[in-house]
């Protein structure tokens, strides 16, 4: 068989747009990007490929509308989050606490993955009760909607509202028309300097390891997927798609273990070898699992997360969204 598959290129996927690496049993595979993530996932939905990079909360919601989509245990991409709120300097927030009360930007989506996670742990270490805020929904650098692509759930008890029109979440944070930010993507005009936005925890890389530390979690953001009728007409297709995402990761951390002998002069950033040494220390030598086994505890965090948050319509289990053929990896 032919494969679209779908994905932004990163060090986890550079070896599949490459070719370097490919699907076993496919005929040919054709890697599909775009500009933004939301045109990746907004073609999952509209069946326009045939396995993509997705979301976890997209995945969630598409399965609460029927949706017959099944997750491969390949996450190209996952990130800590204390990083991930940004406040407005003027608005009185100095720590978690100050966050009641006050109005927050999230791009496209009401619980995007991040602000699933963020949510999540801010409740279960500062108390934080989303009910307790304003939510302003829309684009992060270009004025946008919400996503007509995916579903909207979110509890009654919530005031939510899109940014006006013309409006950016990350203009609206600089002048102080929102008191704070949940985000994938660092607001612009933080990167440019501006005096107005600063970070809720401003010395976050600590934290973050903290967290890893004591929870064992690299919260997870996106995950593969897969039409479970394509998996029907194709056997091993699944094992086939897990095994060369994997393929493709290992050869991304495989360049960075082979620079280490050139002090990483092949990559532009001073000092990777001390950090790499000290993530080993801490995370171990697969800095990036794929698997169920290596991931479930995180994923079923996650599942919770978005149901206590009411983004699901139920509390979905591991077992109901990863391909059965992969729940032994």
């Amino acid at each position: 068989m032919d494969l679209r598959i779908g994905g932004f290129r990163y060090d986890t996927t550079e070896a599949l747009f490459d070719g370097s690496v490919t699907v076993q049993g496919a005929r040919s595979t054709t890697m599909s990007t775009a500009a933004t993530l939301p045109e990746i996932f907004e073609r999952v939905v509209a069946d326009e490929v045939d396995a993509s990079e997705f979301g976890l909360t997209f995945l969630l919601r598409a399965l609460d509308q029927g949706v017959p989509l099944v997750a491969v245990p390949a996450f190209p991409v996952r990130a800590f989050r204390h990083s991930a709120v940004f406040v407005n300097t003027g608005s009185g927030i100095a720590g978690p606490a100050d966050l009641v009360g006050k109005t927050i930007g999230e791009f496209g989506v009401y619980g995007q993955d991040p602000g699933v996670w963020m949510k999540g742990i801010l409740a279960d270490e500062y108390g934080f009760r989303p009910e307790s805020n304003r939510w302003v929904i829309g684009g992060l650098e270009h004025p946008a909607p919400p996503f007509t692509f995916t579903s909207h759930p979110h509890p009654d008890n919530l005031d939510i509202t899109a940014t006006p029109a013309g409006k950016t979440l990350s203009a609206m944070l600089d002048s102080g028309e929102i008191d704070a930010l949940f985000t994938a993507n660092v607001p612009q005009p933080f990167l440019d300097g501006s005096p107005h936005i600063g970070r809720l925890f401003p010395d976050y890389e600590p934290l973050e390891r903290d967290y890893y530390r004591r929870t064992g979690y690299f919260p997870i953001m996106h995950t593969v997927v897969v039409r479970r009728e394509l998996l029907e007409h194709n056997p091993g297709l699944a094992r086939a798609l897990y095994t060369a995402f994997l393929e493709a990761k290992q050869a991304g951390a495989q360049r960075y273990r082979r620079f280490r002998h050139l002090y990483q002069t092949p990559l532009m950033v001073p000092w990777l070898n001390p950090l790499l040494e000290a993530n080993d220390r801490l995370v171990g030598e697969d800095w990036w699992p794929y698997g169920v086994s290596a991931n479930w505890k995180a994923l079923d965090t996650f599942l919770g997360y978005h149901y206590e948050q009411g983004l699901s319509a139920r509390r979905w289990t591991v077992e109901e969204i990863i391909a059965p053929d992969l729940l032994d990896t």
